[in-house]
């Protein structure tokens, strides 16, 4: 089996190889923790292995000679329409703790199941029945068909739009269940979906640049890129797993949340609708608003519930003897903001008390934010630069010296 080490076949050699490694660790760490998201990483990591198998194996000769050049005609490497729903699962996976396949999922994977299934069709009459090139008379992959990559490329954008519609809804789901949102970090979930995009404008130059699919040309470039593109993700996947503390059940569509909304972070600029919690489509409506404020209220500053560092909106409605949606209506309505920030507000004034007290010049800013329920010195110099609209030093400085 002869293997032409050119620069160009060994340099995705290279990506190959790490590509089935981390699949595997993947796959291994998905079945030992029951981990959802690296399933489906692991899922992606492979067929992207398979993506850039046709060029590793062009570069180093193998679409030049018999038996390789039969045999690779007939393998479904590109599974262009099996991509796009694998990293939208992914995406559920994380996102979502109550996440768990369903029969109906599989409507997702249908066009990928139907090009497998047209992918054995031709190898069934060209090998088997007719003994000769009848679909492949042309001797160009199919794979590299027009039609079939423009729908590869239409169905990465649908599930973009999915994923970040998705992202969106976890974000504010998590501001306004848990009183840490702050300190679990967005991060990677941002950079995945950045990662998911690039991707998509990645086909679309793809497009421009090489319109004639079936030939090699100057496509080397894309393959490096997209392969050092899926090494990034794969990589950083494996490291930044997150682990979703909230459940999107019904919750997949946003209701009335204007589309200028949708890059803001709760408690940056502008507060999350407060129907967050309810059905899509339902407008929120809560009797007796001012005495469940009231009650709320009391919970904080009578018993100084939050400084329970893992306090969430299901604490506080078991506490009350109600739903969380109800304590969700109540602080989005009543009080402006989503539960996160709301709780917060209460920790930095139980700070800022203890500031006026003098404690900040017997103990360290950070213990008095920890005592307070703030999980990191971080997440207390931000949530009180918010509601402060100055650093904890400044606020010593300007209005206890």
């Amino acid at each position: 089996m002869i293997f032409d080490f050119s620069l160009k076949s060994s340099l995705l050699l290279i990506f190959f190889v790490h590509g089935i490694i981390f699949s595997l660790l993947l796959f291994r760490r998905a079945i030992k923790n029951h981990d959802k998201p690296s399933l489906w990483l692991g899922f992606y990591a492979f067929l992207c292995v398979l993506y850039i198998s046709p060029f590793m194996l062009g570069y180093a000769g193998w679409y030049a000679r018999n038996p390789y050049r039969d045999i690779l005609f007939y393998v479904p490497f590109q599974q262009l329409l099996l991509f796009p729903p694998v990293l939208y699962f992914y995406c559920r996976a994380l996102f979502d703790q109550s996440f768990s396949f369903q029969k109906n999922d599989i409507l997702h994977f249908v066009p990928a199941i139907g090009y497998i299934l047209y992918s054995l069709l031709i190898f069934f009459v060209d090998k088997i029945v007719l003994e000769e090139y009848f679909f492949y008379q042309d001797q160009r992959d199919k794979d590299f068909a027009l039609e079939y990559q423009v729908a590869g490329f239409v169905s990465l954008l649908i599930y973009l739009i999915r994923s970040l519609k998705l992202y969106q809804t976890y974000k504010i789901t998590t501001y306004n269940t848990v009183s840490y949102a702050d300190s679990l970090g967005f991060q990677w979930a941002r950079k995945f979906i950045l990662a998911f995009m690039i991707l998509i404008l990645m086909r679309l130059l793809f497009f421009v640049m090489n319109p004639g699919w079936d030939q090699f040309g100057r496509k080397f470039w894309y393959y490096l890129t997209f392969s050092a593109l899926f090494y990034y993700i794969t990589i950083n996947g494996y490291v930044n797993s997150i682990r979703s503390v909230v459940s999107l059940k019904n919750q997949e569509v946003i209701p009335d949340t204007p589309a200028d909304e949708l890059t803001t972070p709760p408690g940056e600029g502008s507060q999350p609708d407060a129907s967050n919690l309810s059905h899509p489509g339902q407008k929120p409506e809560i009797q007796d608003l001012d005495l469940w404020k009231k009650k709320i209220e009391q919970l904080m500053i009578r018993d100084e519930v939050y400084k329970d560092p893992e306090l969430s909106i299901y604490h506080l409605a078991q506490k009350l003897n109600t739903h969380p949606k109800k304590i969700s209506q109540t602080i989005n309505l009543g009080f402006a903001m989503n539960f996160n920030d709301f709780v917060n507000k209460h920790r930095i004034l139980a700070v800022i008390k203890m500031m006026e007290q003098g404690k900040h010049n017997e103990h360290t800013l950070e213990g008095l934010a920890l005592d307070c329920g703030f999980r990191s010195k971080s997440t207390f110099n931000r949530a009180f630069k918010r509601h402060t609209q100055i650093s904890p030093r400044e606020y010593i400085q300007k209005k206890l010296s």
